[in-house]
């Protein structure tokens, strides 16, 4: 399994390597290496980002996402979330992120029982963390006026 860590931040003037030494520590204490670092300026408003769909085209089977917060790779309306997570669980892509510890907290399981259970809920609060990563954007733009 390789690990892909992305970082994103919404617009040139932010900075999106801010996470970047806290993405690598959380790395270490997963014991995993980042294969390589996926790094842009872009809406996670916006379904189609350079660096994210070159990550998606790079990733193999069980490889996986490193992000630091859910709202870093998405912020998708509830239609292009759909297209973007088809596109991740049909390349049996893994997200794991810091704010979702069914993402990572249990990753050797050896009990097929669990895995399975644990997937399940892991699917549902990456769609919960998708819906209030949605929600925030779109009540901080209603917000602007």
């Amino acid at each position: 399994m390789r690990v892909y860590a992305y970082l994103r931040a919404s617009t040139k003037e932010q900075d999106a390597l801010r996470a970047k030494e806290t993405l690598s520590e959380f790395a270490k204490s997963l014991k995993v290496k980042i294969s390589a670092w996926f790094i842009e300026n872009e809406s996670g408003a916006k379904l189609h980002r350079p660096e994210l769909f070159r990550l998606l085209d790079m990733a193999e089977p069980g490889d996986a996402i490193l992000i630091e917060q859910i709202d870093r790779i998405t912020r998708l309306s509830e239609e292009d979330w759909s297209k973007l997570k088809s596109i991740i669980l049909d390349n049996r892509i893994k997200i794991k992120s810091m704010d979702l510890p069914t993402s990572h907290a249990f990753a050797n399981i050896d009990d097929e029982f669990q895995r399975w259970v644990l997937s399940a809920v892991n699917a549902m609060m990456l769609d919960i963390l998708a819906a209030t990563a949605r929600k925030d954007y779109t009540d901080r733009w209603s917000a602007k006026g």
